[in-house]
């Protein structure tokens, strides 16, 4: 539904606020968002100590990133289909495998991220 209330600095607090729920709870409720937050904790500093410029350090921080959001994602895909089809769906099935292949690839683009920046380095 469309909203009707004006934008401004009210609005963009709320959608503040919502999005810090969002977070909560995907911290809250799902074990696979708070292992790649732990991992984030850990990679986001050394991401921004081994990048040697300004782009590689988005890359090797945006690149965690991306994988945390996709999980946020994912995890919405999967409450909303439990919610909607309780019982076993061959749609359901598809629509979380789906999601769950979605945050997998970008583990792919973390790995190849971080292997095409450093491992030269080392060789």
């Amino acid at each position: 539904m469309p909203s009707n209330e004006p934008r401004g600095p009210k609005q963009i607090l709320k959608a503040l606020r919502w999005s810090w729920q969002g977070l909560k709870a995907g911290y809250a409720y799902e074990a696979s968002f708070r292992l790649e937050v732990y991992l984030f904790v850990i990679f986001a500093p050394l991401g921004f100590w081994l990048g040697s410029g300004p782009i590689e350090k988005i890359l090797l921080v945006g690149s965690l990133i991306l994988v945390l959001s996709a999980e946020l994602l994912n995890s919405a895909v999967e409450a909303i289909v439990d919610k909607a089809s309780p019982e076993f769906h061959v749609l359901a099935g598809r629509a979380k495998d789906m999601g769950s292949a979605a945050v997998f690839l970008l583990m792919l683009n973390v790995m190849l991220c971080w292997g095409l920046i450093l491992v030269p380095r080392w060789l």
